[in-house]
């Protein structure tokens, strides 16, 4: 409903993390067979099962991420034809490589299921990222980046444990960074577009935007955690919201004053 595009909130330092993580992100995807992801459920038998075995590989499921194992069976990306003669994936028991549940956490935050989920994530990092990280400082705002990723999908998993849908996605980490920003500076002005007055342009509070953006999230989760429709794991964003938000509630009140700009060095970076 309120999709955000720019904050009026000079930073510091330049956002050298935050650009990194955005550049990540876009070769991983890029690199990935999941940049083919419109042709998923579109016929093309053998681009679904590459993409299943990729997942299979590197996605985090919460069967795998809570027992700490991995599955007996995986695609090996090859298309068979069953009895009936209809085709699959053919799949391989035991699996040809050692997968690592815990570290697959880490692929997943770098993985995303289209380009619409992936441009959509980093739009969000774009606006928010760079001031958290001026406030934490690039190594401080580098483990609390993965370290929401990691508490959202734990947190996923333990409500999900059964599942073996795969996970990817930085929605969980890039909450975290929501959470961050809506504590350490709730007054900040964000440019926005209405999309349900045909994408009108608005300026409104953090509060207004990241709050309205978080019960969003948290009504999707009434009943589900999870939308069947989408595979939007709403329950993650939460999960991370919260615990990004916990993290920096005591700086809440310690933020730095900014220096006025010097017109001999020109102005502060800002978006």
């Amino acid at each position: 409903m309120v999709l955000p595009v720019h904050d009026v909130n000079p930073t510091r330092r330049t956002p050298w993390v935050t650009r990194l993580l955005l550049l990540a992100n876009v070769l991983a995807f890029v690199l990935s067979p999941m940049a083919l992801a419109p042709l998923l459920g579109q016929g093309n038998a053998a681009a679904v099962c590459d993409q299943v075995a990729f997942l299979d590989e590197y996605a985090a499921k919460p069967a795998e991420v809570i027992g700490n194992d991995p599955a007996d069976a995986v695609a090996t990306g090859e298309v068979g034809t069953a009895a009936d003669g209809e085709a699959g994936c053919v799949t391989q028991s035991p699996p040809p490589y050692e997968k690592s549940p815990a570290l697959s956490v880490l692929f997943a935050m770098f993985l995303h299921g289209g380009w619409a989920h992936l441009l959509g994530n980093l739009l969000f990092l774009y606006v928010f990222g760079n001031n958290v990280e001026d406030r934490l400082g690039k190594l401080r705002y580098l483990a609390f980046y993965l370290g929401c990723g990691y508490a959202a999908t734990y947190g996923f998993s333990l409500f999900f444990h059964g599942s073996e849908q795969p996970l990817v996605g930085a929605s969980g980490a890039i909450a975290g960074v929501l959470g961050a920003y809506l504590v350490l500076f709730p007054r900040a002005k964000v440019w926005s577009l209405l999309t349900f007055l045909f994408f009108l342009p608005v300026r409104l509070p953090a509060w207004l935007v990241l709050g309205s953006w978080f019960v969003l999230q948290y009504l999707y989760t009434r009943g589900a955690g999870l939308s069947e429709a989408t595979g939007t794991a709403y329950l993650a964003h939460v999960i991370g919201f919260v615990v990004g938000a916990a993290l920096v509630w005591k700086l809440r009140r310690t933020a730095r004053p900014r220096p006025i700009a010097d017109p001999r060095w020109g102005p502060y970076s800002r978006r």
